[in-house]
């Protein structure tokens, strides 16, 4: 009996040796937009954000400051750089009015 147990352990400690692991190569997932949560408020928003806007930066685009709608009433939130996107033009973020509510359009690179 104790040489059957010792014949079977020999036999998983040899047949482990002999796994063969393939290589993984892990896959880059590409995000052309970030994921989007459509924004409705129902008044509109302020009058234009307005900030000073930095001289030009080679390389990059200044993306306006905006309203954002958060809690329950408009939020200003400042502009930023944007690294340019060849053949690509940048879009401005803008509320849009559609009936009796407003409809954000986040910025984004487009053709």
């Amino acid at each position: 009996m104790f040489l059957r147990y010792a014949a079977v352990l020999a036999l998983v400690a040899t047949a482990s040796g002999c796994v063969y692991e393939h290589p993984y190569r892990e896959r880059r997932v590409v995000v052309e937009r970030p994921a989007y949560a459509e924004v409705i408020a129902p008044q509109p928003p302020p009058v234009q954000y307005v900030e000073v806007e930095p001289r030009p930066r080679p390389g990059y685009v200044w993306a306006r400051g905006y309203w954002n709608w958060e809690g329950g009433r408009y939020v200003a939130v400042h502009g930023h750089w944007e690294a340019e996107r060849a053949g690509y033009r940048y879009v401005h973020p803008y509320w849009e009015q559609r009936g009796n509510s407003w409809h954000w359009h986040q910025g984004e690179w487009a053709r």
